[in-house]
């Protein structure tokens, strides 16, 4: 069993009733969610998580996330080489796993086009930094257990189903419409990849109140604040991302003297948020000062503190314009402003 330093879960329950149990439990990253909104932006930060945690795993020099955590602090300090003791405490000693439960698949499929993209991507290349996927549907239909997440999810299972075509969608075979019921289910691993029949253990509902009285009584949850403040998409309150961030400029000096777009180093650096900073260097991005996202890498910084310095004064110059005309006189320049004698106007 996973202490809850060593393990988060993240439930999502649309039908409001099969988790909540769960709700108080000191594994939880957040509250149990039940909007399906809510659940595709989660899946985006999971995504999220997974890029920067493989950018962590790069700078340290390790494949995997049981290697990054079995290096000694002492050598961990030596390879990330804090200048300052802030510094130092956001280097993390130990990752947790994150597994990612969806109760009812249709529902978010159905509901958020990017969810498919989502899931193909944890599925694909979280597993290396610990972020495993745990997906249940009671519609296996072939909108819902589409071909991308078939193939990309390397366990799957079933209980009896209604047709041998549903029994092909889940497993690549029939034979699930003729178990039995009552926990027969059939099974593909990795490692067999003919279909296995097993048992499923019965827990009925005292069972689990009790597991779940025993945790909450061990101690209650901690959630990880960049997950509880992930906003759905056009929802009411959320940042309008024409709107520059406070600590935009502090940024963009950060970034452009290390060298490379990095969103935890602007974590790190300015004691924030993962969502922040991503949301930062999304900015940068849109206003042409880093390259385009190539995966876990860091992206390119295009300018250099000198161009910087020319755009923050051309912005702080906005309000005037420089007017070239054509002089009688036959100057070609910019027009002076009759106030004050200015060239800008």
């Amino acid at each position: 069993m996973k202490r809850p330093d060593e393990l988060k879960m993240i439930l999502v329950d649309p039908k409001m009733v099969e988790l909540s149990q769960f709700g108080e439990i000191p594994h939880l990253a957040c509250p149990v969610i039940t909007e399906t909104g809510k659940a595709a932006a989660s899946l985006q930060w999971a995504v999220n998580k997974m890029e920067e945690r493989y950018e962590l795993l790069r700078e340290a020099g390790v494949r995997d996330l049981p290697s990054y955590n079995n290096i000694p602090w002492e050598e961990k300090k030596e390879i990330f080489n804090p200048a300052t003791e802030m510094d130092e405490a956001k280097i993390p000693r130990k990752l947790p796993y994150i597994v990612f439960v969806i109760d009812e698949l249709a529902d978010l499929m159905m509901s958020a086009k990017e969810v498919e993209q989502h899931i193909v991507r944890i599925a694909q290349k979280a597993r290396a930094v610990g972020i495993h996927l745990i997906l249940a549907t009671q519609r296996p239909q072939a909108n819902v257990v589409t071909g991308l997440i078939k193939s990309n999810m390397p366990c799957r299972m079933s209980f009896k189903v209604a047709s041998g075509m549903d029994s092909r969608i889940v497993l690549d075979t029939k034979g699930a419409e003729l178990l039995l019921g009552h926990g027969d289910m059939m099974m593909v691993t990795p490692q067999n990849a003919e279909p296995c029949r097993v048992q499923g253990t019965l827990v009925d509902d005292a069972e689990t109140r009790k597991v779940v009285r025993f945790l909450k009584d061990v101690a209650g949850p901690t959630f990880e604040r960049s997950l509880i403040q992930v906003r759905p998409e056009g929802a009411a309150g959320g940042q309008d991302p024409k709107e520059r961030d406070p600590l935009f400029d502090e940024a963009v000096r950060i970034i452009i003297e290390s060298g490379r777009g990095s969103v935890s180093l602007v974590q790190r650096r300015l004691s924030i948020g993962y969502s922040r900073a991503s949301r930062l260097v999304d900015q940068m991005g849109m206003a042409g000062i880093l390259g385009e996202h190539k995966g876990s890498k860091a992206r390119e910084v295009l300018i250099s503190m000198d161009d910087w310095e020319r755009m923050q004064a051309m912005e702080s110059g906005d309000s005037q314009e420089l007017v070239y005309d054509d002089d009688p006189d036959g100057l070609d320049g910019p027009v002076p402003d009759e106030d004050d004698g200015d060239y800008l106007r």
